[in-house]
């Protein structure tokens, strides 16, 4: 029987790919054979990406985007579509925390947050959708968090962001499973990002954590690795609807 766990001549298209969890799962995919579409708003670092994957023999483009901003998104699915076609796979991985306290979010911020971390996954998908269900086959991944599931200090519109990816991911499959798209949603622990920078700074904060865990370390990156390209491959055509948590055992203390 052959590989399973593959995406060997797929197309993704991969959200945030600049920094962080979305430049490492765009360099997964394209290691693995997939041709990627980066999308981010910050040329130099998104070229750097795509530079690293041309020499590593992969295949890259990119689409230079602001996603907070909801009537650009017509524009980069059509000019995600025109690099290697109609993507199969898209990662929503582009994301804000901007850490306040519920006393000062600002009506600005939340719609900032809300924008790129939740309305932004849907309506890109929702432009990808149809041509993922012209094939029968596609996969949607996106990126929840320990916030979907815990409260964390000056986090509240972050957490309500990733609560609602978390309903979000089970409500896309509801609606386009049946069509061949399975919709599900990786939940990191502590992975050093640069979302994260604040955590991996702080010495003694990330020490704690990393004793919150059954495993007694933060995450590595490639640690998230395999579980996205489970999700991303035909090894997951009947996993659908879920929220794959990957946290070292956080949530089972």
């Amino acid at each position: 029987m052959s590989c399973r766990f593959t995406v060997d001549g797929r197309i993704a298209c991969v959200t945030g790919a600049s920094s962080g969890l979305g430049r490492f799962l765009a360099g997964v995919l394209a290691e693995a054979g997939a041709a990627v579409v980066g999308i981010a708003r910050r040329k130099s670092e998104l070229e750097s990406w795509a530079d690293d994957v041309r020499a590593a023999g992969g295949r890259a483009a990119i689409v230079l985007a602001d996603l907070s901003d909801p009537s650009s998104l017509d524009e980069v699915a059509g000019k995600a579509e025109r690099r290697f076609g109609a993507p199969d796979i898209l990662i929503n991985a582009a994301g804000i925390n901007p850490r306040r306290h519920a006393d000062d979010l600002t009506p600005e911020t939340w719609r900032q947050t809300l924008d790129l971390n939740l309305s932004t996954p849907f309506f890109l998908s929702q432009k990808l959708v149809p041509a993922m269900a012209d094939k029968g086959w596609g996969r949607i991944i996106n990126i929840a968090s320990l916030q979907s599931q815990r409260a964390f200090a000056n986090g509240l519109a972050y957490g309500a962001s990733k609560g609602g990816i978390a309903q979000l991911t089970r409500a896309m499959a509801e609606a386009w499973s049946s069509r061949g798209i399975m919709c599900n949603a990786l939940a990191p622990g502590f992975f050093p990002t640069e979302l994260t920078g604040p955590v991996f700074s702080d010495t003694k904060l990330s020490e704690h954590f990393a004793a919150q865990t059954c495993i007694g370390r933060n995450g590595r990156l490639e640690d998230i690795a395999g579980p996205a390209l489970f999700l991303a491959s035909p090894a997951s055509d009947y996993v659908t609807g879920q929220v794959l948590t990957v946290d070292g055992g956080f949530t089972a203390k």
